[in-house]
C-alpha cells in the first residue's frame, strides 16, 4: 500500500504512485504559493520591535553560483556570473546582514547556527570565502554558534580550500555526492565524477572537520537497483559521520520537467515512488547494519551522542532565521519571507539600503502549531507535552481524525507521551504531512 501526494475529501488516498512533475518534499508551511508581496508592512514592523521571546537565531546565506546546473535542480542558481558579479553579490550579502543588525529585532542577539547553502558555497575562491566570513563575523559574531554548516560540490574542493573552510569556523561539511556512478552523474547534469568525490573526501578527512555529511539521491535518471546498492556500499566505505538520503522528485522549474512538457509526457523518466521508497529503505537498513542510527525521514548518524543537526532541529522548533542572498528564505517571529528572486534587482535594493524582500506570510497561531508539528514529524517522533506547553493544545485531540487514519494505515503509533512514525510512515513522510494542513492549504502547488 503506497500513498500519493494528494488527499481526497480530507482522506488519504492509497495508490501505486508514478512520479509526476511537482514538489513533493515539504520544507515549510503554509505552502509557498500562499506567500505574497501584499504583507510586507507587517514584516518590516516586526523588525522594529524587540524579539517577543528569546528563541534561537540562525543565519542562512544563499550562495547562488554553480559550475553547472543539475537537471533536477529547482533552486535559484547562476552558472554565468564572472568574478566581478560574484564579488558584488557577496558585498550585497554583507550589506543586507548589516541592515538586519541595526534593527531592534536583533538587538544583543548572536546566531546559534549558521548555514551556507546554494547553489554551491564551495564554488567561491579562498579569498572570497575568507573575506565573506570575516565581514560576517564583524556584524554577527559567531562565538556562540553551535553549528556552522557548509554545502560543497566535490569537484570544487582542493585541500587548500578545505583548510580555509575549516579555518573560518565550519563545523559541519555537507558533500553533495548524490551518486557514485559516473554515468548517472553525467546524465543528471552533475558537474563532478566519482574520482573527485573520493579525492575531496580524503582531503576533508585529513582536514579533520568535526562532522562530515554525505548527501545521496535515490532514483535519479538512469538509476538501477544494482547501481543504487553499489552507491550505498561506496558511501558506507567512506564512514561519514552522517548520511542523508533524498528520494528523487521532478519540480516544475527543472530541465527534466521542461523536457517532459515539450514532449507531452506526464510521467517522469525516473523510478516510481514505491521503488524509490524501497531503495531508500534498503539504504537505511544497510546503514543500520553498519552501526548508524536513522534519526529522521532522510538522515542516519554514526554517533547520535556526537552528531547533531542544530540547523534542522532548532528551525523545526520555531527558531528565527535571517535568510540573506538572492531568493533566500527566512522566518522571523512567525513571519515567513523570501528575498527578491532577480539577481540585479536584489543587488540594486541592497545598494539603496533597502531589504530586498519579495513576499511574506504572517502565520496565525494555529499555522505556527501545524508548521512545527509537520516539520517535527519528519524526525519520526513528536512529543505531545511539547505542544501542550508551547501552544496550549493537545495534538492528540486536535488531530484525532488524522492520527487514527494514519495508525489504521500502519504509518504511525502513539503512547501517552509521543507520536512515532513506523518505518513505512517515515519513508513517505512528505506524503503524510498534507493531511495535517488546514483545508485551504491542501491540494496546492508546493513550488518555491
Amino acid at each position: 500500500m503506497q500513498m500519493t501526494a494528494e488527499t481526497t475529501g480530507g482522506l488519504l488516498s492509497f495508490t501505486e504512485s508514478k512520479t509526476t512533475g511537482g514538489n513533493y518534499f515539504v520544507s515549510n508551511y503554509p505552502p509557498y504559493s500562499f506567500w505574497t508581496p501584499t504583507q510586507l508592512e507587517s514584516f518590516f514592523s516586526t523588525l522594529e520591535r524587540p524579539p517577543e521571546t528569546q528563541v534561537p537565531l540562525g543565519i542562512y546565506i544563499h550562495i547562488p553560483f554553480c559550475r553547472k546546473r543539475c537537471h533536477f535542480c529547482y533552486f535559484k542558481v547562476y552558472t554565468n556570473k564572472n568574478a566581478s558579479d560574484i564579488q558584488g553579490h557577496l558585498q550585497s550579502i554583507i550589506n543586507e546582514l548589516s541592515i538586519y543588525s541595526q534593527k531592534p529585532f536583533t538587538e544583543a542577539r548572536k546566531p546559534s547556527f549558521i548555514y551556507f547553502g546554494g547553489g554551491t558555497p564551495s564554488y567561491l575562491s579562498t579569498t572570497q570565502l575568507t573575506t565573506l566570513a570575516t565581514e560576517m563575523k564583524k556584524i554577527f559574531p559567531w562565538e556562540n554558534a553551535e553549528e556552522i554548516t557548509f554545502e560543497c560540490e566535490p569537484g570544487t574542493l582542493t585541500q587548500k580550500k578545505l583548510q580555509v573552510i575549516k579555518e573560518i569556523g565550519v563545523t559541519r561539511l555537507s558533500l553533495g555526492v548524490e551518486h557514485f556512478d559516473n554515468h548517472v552523474l553525467e546524465i543528471n547534469g552533475r558537474a563532478h565524477r566519482s574520482a573527485e568525490i573520493f579525492r575531496a573526501y580524503e582531503y576533508a578527512r585529513t582536514t579533520s572537520f568535526p562532522q562530515i555529511n554525505i548527501d545521496l539521491i535515490a532514483g535519479m535518471v538512469g538509476e538501477t537497483e544494482k547501481k543504487w546498492q553499489e552507491t550505498v556500499k561506496q558511501a558506507l566505505l567512506l564512514e561519514p559521520d552522517s548520511l542523508t538520503v533524498y528520494q528523487m522528485e521532478v519540480p516544475y522549474n527543472t530541465s527534466i520537467y521542461k523536457t517532459m512538457k515539450l514532449s507531452g509526457e506526464r510521467i517522469a523518466p525516473i523510478a516510481d515512488w514505491p521503488i524509490k521508497r524501497g531503495w531508500a529503505n534498503y539504504a537505511f537498513e544497510e546503514f543500520e547494519k553498519a552501526g548508524y542510527t536513522v534519526n529522521s525521514g532522510y538522515t542516519a548518524v554514526r554517533n547520535p551522542s556526537h552528531t547533531r543537526f542544530v540547523y534542522r532541529d532548532q528551525l523545526w522548533k520555531g527558531a528565527d532565521l535571517i535568510g540573506v542572498g538572492v531568493a533566500s528564505f527566512g522566518h522571523i517571529q512567525g513571519i515567513h519571507y523570501q528575498n527578491d528572486q532577480n539577481f540585479e534587482s536584489y543587488d540594486k535594493k541592497v545598494v539603496k539600503r533597502e531589504l530586498p524582500i519579495h513576499k511574506t506570510l504572517a502565520l496565525t497561531q494555529e499555522e505556527r502549531l501545524i508548521r512545527e508539528l509537520i516539520l517535527q514529524l519528519k524526525l519520526g517522533h513528536v512529543n505531545r507535552r511539547y505542544f501542550q506547553k508551547k501552544f496550549k493544545i493537545d495534538i492528540y485531540q486536535r488531530f484525532s481524525r488524522q492520527l487514527h487514519l494514519l495508525r489504521k494505515a500502519g504509518l504511525l503509533n502513539w503512547d501517552e507521551e509521543n507520536l512515532t512514525l513506523t518505518r513505512l510512515g517515515l519513508l513517505q513522510v512528505d506524503f503524510i504531512l498534507p493531511e495535517f494542513f488546514l483545508p485551504r492549504h491542501r491540494n496546492t502547488e508546493n513550488t518555491l
